[in-house]
């Protein structure tokens, strides 16, 4: 069993369980389900942005613990400073020590940039849950869904009015998913083995369609990286462990993003 397919197998029971205490209509009366999210799409694309999608993560079953003494408001605050796009907050807490709270408490600090709720989506629950929580943004994995549930989950986060990050690593993967349009991130780390390659990324990025928004996802630790990735059409880029693993992310992203050129 690979460490993905642990992962979506306790989701799944997560899930249900979950499903059993808390009701849909619940979520609905929240008060962040009454914003209108802000698009990952339009922040990627506009004059001058960095690109750059920073993340929130505690820990993750490839690195063990990466930093688990900063409090997500200081983290957001300092992203938000270096000028980021987005943010993606793991909320995963069995395997990578988050929660939906990291998501809301970064809501409560700003609403000015797209957050991406970073999880393995397994049930349109956690799509309604999403919004509930003031993510903007969630992710369809398409190596643990299949091609109907990336259709319909895509259309319950669309009709929600939330974007979708679509993640693949082969293109097989790629052809699950109606592409066009779509904003299309490409993991450079094989989840069955967590090894991270960028060439592969840059040869998938080829058989995207050019209505795409692209995004590069893991292993992206230098600012040289950034700036060739550019040049095969990529607009968006997911940093999470770079940033997160020293004292000060927020500072460790702003000096990052000041030497892309």
């Amino acid at each position: 069993m690979t460490i993905l397919e642990k992962i979506i197998a306790h989701k799944k029971q997560e899930v249900a369980q979950l499903r059993k205490e808390v009701q849909v209509e619940k979520l609905i009366k929240s008060p962040n389900f009454q914003r209108t999210p802000l698009s990952l799409k339009k922040s990627l694309l506009s004059v001058g942005s960095t690109g750059i999608i920073a993340e929130f993560k505690r820990q993750s079953p490839s690195k063990g613990i990466i930093n688990d003494k900063v409090e997500i408001e200081e983290v957001t605050n300092g992203y938000l400073d270096a000028k980021v796009a987005a943010q993606s907050i793991l909320t995963d807490t069995h395997f990578f020590g988050g929660n939906i709270m990291d998501v809301m408490k970064a809501r409560a600090v700003q609403d000015t940039t797209p957050i991406l709720r970073k999880d393995f989506i397994v049930d349109g629950f956690q799509i309604v849950e999403a919004k509930a929580i003031g993510a903007d943004v969630i992710l369809l994995i398409a190596a643990c869904l299949t091609k109907d549930e990336l259709k319909n989950y895509g259309k319950l986060a669309e009709d929600l009015g939330l974007d979708v990050l679509y993640e693949i690593h082969t293109e097989e993967e790629l052809d699950k998913i109606d592409a066009d349009n779509k904003i299309i991130g490409i993991n450079n780390r094989n989840l069955k083995t967590f090894k991270v390659d960028l060439e592969h990324s840059i040869q998938l990025a080829s058989l995207i369609p050019d209505s795409c928004v692209k995004v590069s996802e893991s292993g992206l630790n230098d600012p040289r990286v950034i700036t060739g990735l550019k040049e095969y059409g990529f607009q968006g880029f997911l940093i999470g462990e770079n940033f997160m693993k020293t004292d000060n992310p927020g500072e460790a992203c702003k000096e990052f993003i000041d030497q892309i050129g």
